[in-house]
């Protein structure tokens, strides 16, 4: 930003055209509002370590969910992790986490809360407080990582029940299934 002139502003704009700079100009220009930017979905991804399929991973969440429900705890459905993600606002609107599960991605829950918090022992964590119905993803191959990621949406597979006619695995034995999305053929 430069100087203020009356209710002009003198900005200084640089040039640049495929990557070559090209220089520098002053301009006049009226001062604005901070502009908001549009926030665009982003979803996590992470590896669902335990479980050996799809329908695993269905299950263990159902039964957690019940387990809860017969302790008389709150029946939600959330992830602990140790950091705490900055790109909440993203996340939030309409983000999921998408579930890697022997080495394919293969699910994904949506992603309802976001909640810091500090553990017993001072340690800054974080729960994905998660939707408990998990959608069936197209596989998608990922290799090994640590802690979560950010996934663009672009990025991120369709749901199964999207994919048009001919394209899903719906009627496919959940065992082939697995199996071809290991290969990386679903």
């Amino acid at each position: 930003m430069g100087e203020m002139n009356g209710n002009l502003c003198r900005l200084t704009v640089i040039e640049v055209v495929d990557g070559c700079f090209l220089g520098r100009r002053a301009v006049l220009a009226r001062p604005m509002e901070r502009a908001t930017l549009p926030i665009m979905t982003l979803h996590l991804i992470k590896l669902c370590v335990g479980a050996e399929s799809f329908d695993d991973h269905k299950a263990w969440v159902e039964a957690t969910l019940a387990r809860k429900q017969r302790l008389g705890q709150p029946a939600e459905q959330f992830h602990t992790t140790r950091m705490v993600p900055k790109r909440a606002d993203e996340l939030m609107d309409g983000g999921s986490l998408y579930w890697v599960i022997k080495g394919v991605v293969q699910a994904r829950q949506r992603l309802l809360e976001i909640r810091p918090f500090t553990d017993d022992d001072g340690i800054s964590r974080c729960h994905l407080v998660l939707e408990p119905t998990v959608i069936a993803t197209r596989g998608q191959p990922r290799r090994p990582f640590q802690g979560w990621r950010y996934l663009k949406a672009d990025d991120a597979p369709a749901d199964l029940s999207d994919l048009a006619e001919g394209e899903g695995t719906g009627d496919l034995h959940p065992t082939m299934r697995q199996d071809l999305m290991a290969l990386g053929l679903l």
